[in-house]
């Protein structure tokens, strides 16, 4: 009998997660754990005045993992050819871009299985802020820009 070469996948219902913490006290704590070699990193995208920003893996595979994202933007998910590859049957294939359009950077749902998650709400599509916890299928991941949410 022949296997099916079609893929597995799995549906996630993650909405009702607790939050433990604020976005901006979960970088912080994230941040402080880090060796000085990687806080300076951090810092350097915290400064640039909103050019630039980075995704943090906070959680998951390859924890600890950066991505920078500048005025190009970036694709998140399982297929290899993403800029921020998160390999797990909880990820679609081309789950979700990050974008960067005048001074702000946005985060857009590609329609994918599990969705998309920002600080614990689903989400299509947002302004992301420096601290912003994103969840995509399993992996925790935390948004780094020199742009803090204006209260």
């Amino acid at each position: 009998m022949e296997q099916s070469k079609e893929e597995l996948t799995s549906t996630l219902h993650l909405s009702s997660r607790e939050v433990s913490s604020s976005p901006t006290g979960l970088l912080a704590d994230y941040v402080a754990s880090l060796p000085e070699r990687d806080r300076a990193v951090v810092r350097k995208i915290q400064s640039s005045g909103g050019d630039k920003a980075m995704i943090l893996i906070n959680r998951g595979e390859n924890k600890g993992s950066r991505f920078l994202i500048t005025h190009e933007g970036v694709t998140v998910g399982r297929s290899p050819s993403s800029a921020v590859f998160l390999d797990d049957v909880t990820v679609s294939r081309a789950h979700a871009v990050v974008e960067k359009r005048g001074k702000s950077f946005f985060l857009r749902d590609c329609g994918s299985l599990n969705g998309t998650y920002v600080n614990n709400e689903s989400v299509s599509e947002i302004v992301l802020n420096s601290g912003d916890e994103i969840q995509i299928g399993k992996f925790h991941l935390l948004f780094v820009s020199g742009l803090a949410k204006a209260n």
